[in-house]
């Protein structure tokens, strides 16, 4: 009686604290936006991205909650985000300050929840992140950032670049460096557009996309 009571207090002990994979699946039933959860259990893909995430410090987010409804698209979509924040020749910095103009122009509260850590990562100070959205009266940036927001606000002002602002540009970066600032734009306002139409919810529990090192 003894032995069978003890092993029983185990099994016990043992279904209250979950397995590994258990808890991995406990984040997707969360409400993350207009979107039902996700379903259970988590498809192939998705749950080799959340273990990825997770394992380079990052965690799960509403976002991927969201997308992770067609999980392909997730992961091709996953692919370009960390593209772009991690293997640019243009500094992570910039790419930085590229992502968040872009969120405010398109009006993404998630996304500007999310970068303004990483805008304080980089090296912003508070007083350059709220001067963003007015950087063109402010004296808080040097001439390669105006640059570069010059042609973001007008690429995601409609996409009509004048001359005038892409050859400023192209004082400062490389054609490869002006593709990649490119994808950005594009990335981040579609993205941007994703969270209005989708109402993803902002993390209020602290919840970080990766952030990797500026």
């Amino acid at each position: 009686m003894r032995k069978s009571g003890l092993i029983g207090c185990v099994m016990l002990v043992l279904s209250l604290a979950g397995s590994p994979a258990q808890e991995q699946q406990q984040m997707p039933q969360q409400q993350a936006s207009r979107l039902p959860p996700l379903p259970q259990p988590l498809d192939p893909i998705l749950q080799a991205m959340f273990d990825k995430r997770r394992a380079m410090g990052g965690a799960v987010i509403n976002l991927t909650l969201t997308t992770g409804h067609a999980p392909k698209f997730a992961k091709v979509s996953e692919g370009m985000a960390f593209a772009i924040r991690f293997e640019t020749m243009v500094p992570r910095r910039l790419i930085e300050l590229v992502i968040f103009r872009t969120a405010e122009i398109v009006g993404s509260a998630y996304e500007i929840n999310q970068h303004t850590p990483l805008m304080r990562m980089c090296g912003y100070s508070d007083a350059q992140i709220g001067a963003v959205s007015d950087w063109q009266g402010s004296r808080l940036f040097d001439e390669k950032q105006r640059a570069l927001l010059g042609y973001v606000e007008q690429m995601a002002h409609g996409g009509d670049v004048d001359d005038a602002t892409f050859d400023e540009l192209a004082k400062f970066f490389s054609p490869q460096e002006i593709v990649e600032i490119t994808y950005t734009v594009g990335n981040y306002y579609s993205t941007g557009l994703l969270t209005k139409a989708l109402r993803v919810k902002v993390e209020t529990d602290g919840r970080l996309t990766v952030a990797g090192k500026c």
